[in-house]
């Protein structure tokens, strides 16, 4: 059974705007079911720029069996602020499966972009047939190609919809994880300028599929290379916006305790920290825009 996480409950809009849509006894905008006239209940959601949690949720049909994946919590926040019941996230880097998993969880419905064939298979054991019918539609492709982009419209069409309401991009974080052999996997770019124009390839296919009005995340950290910042966070985030998104939020979010083995290595990353002069991080990017 879905979970709510609230307690309203709305029919799903088509179309998006900023606009506020009056009911009788509700105030809600064209882009979540937050009702405004009730805002002080929804405490929950969360609109601060600093995202601490302890944990990954490890319920509701989400494991940590998959290298790399977000938490589950970030798909929470997004939904609920800036999806309806019945809206569509399309994934482009749709990796483990969470923001499908979450999808379900919430009554809203999922088209997820995957490069690896295996993983796909693999995933699709986490929903029943019937959601993979209805609710998730899984696809093989290269999210940078326009095969990506004809596949994904037609899945839309399947589902009634033009565009997607929603847009999650978690790529990779340059060649810190490798996930694949492949040339078109972004962790195997050759340089980290490959890397940024691979991903503005990813990054535009998805502004083409959003719904105008619609919101879009980024979920990106930093890495460190020869022996400096490689600031992928802001880079990502200026690329989006050279695309044509609007940058509405810019989120911190604490990665420690997140993270499989941190603390069995924490010792030799601070001396090697001390020794070399950067800082270890521990923080990742969560960067929200808007089609404007």
């Amino acid at each position: 059974m879905a979970r709510i996480l609230n307690n309203t409950k709305l029919k799903p809009s088509k179309k998006a705007d900023l606009r506020v849509v009056q009911k009788p006894n509700r105030k809600t905008t064209k882009y979540n079911d937050i009702d405004l006239n009730h805002w002080k209940d929804y405490d929950h959601v969360m609109t601060n720029t600093l995202w601490l949690f302890p944990s990954r949720l490890k319920e509701h049909g989400h494991s940590n069996d998959y290298h790399g994946n977000y938490i589950p919590q970030i798909a929470q926040q997004m939904y609920e602020r800036y999806t309806k019941k019945n809206d569509v996230v399309l994934d482009m880097f749709f990796g483990s499966g969470t923001s499908g998993i979450e999808a379900i969880n919430m009554d809203r419905r999922c088209i997820g972009v995957e490069l690896k064939q295996d993983l796909v298979d693999y995933v699709s054991k986490k929903f029943t047939p019937k959601q993979l019918v209805t609710d998730v539609n899984l696809i093989c492709s290269d999210s940078t190609s326009q095969d990506a982009v004809e596949k994904v419209k037609a899945r839309l069409e399947i589902m009634g919809e033009e565009k997607a309401q929603f847009l999650m991009l978690h790529p990779p974080y340059d060649d810190i994880i490798k996930f694949s052999d492949k040339k078109e996997d972004l962790s195997n770019c050759s340089s980290t300028d490959e890397f940024y124009d691979m991903f503005e390839k990813v990054a535009k296919n998805g502004y083409d599929l959003l719904e105008k009005g619609r919101f879009a995340c980024l979920i990106i950290g930093d890495s460190y290379k020869n022996s400096e910042v490689q600031p992928l966070g802001f880079e990502c985030m200026d690329r989006m916006r050279k695309i044509g998104f609007k940058l509405k939020s810019t989120i911190v979010k604490d990665i420690q305790g997140n993270e499989r083995a941190k603390g069995r290595t924490a010792n030799l990353w601070r001396y090697r920290a001390l020794m070399g002069g950067f800082s270890i991080f521990t923080h990742e990017y969560i960067f929200v825009f808007q089609k404007v």
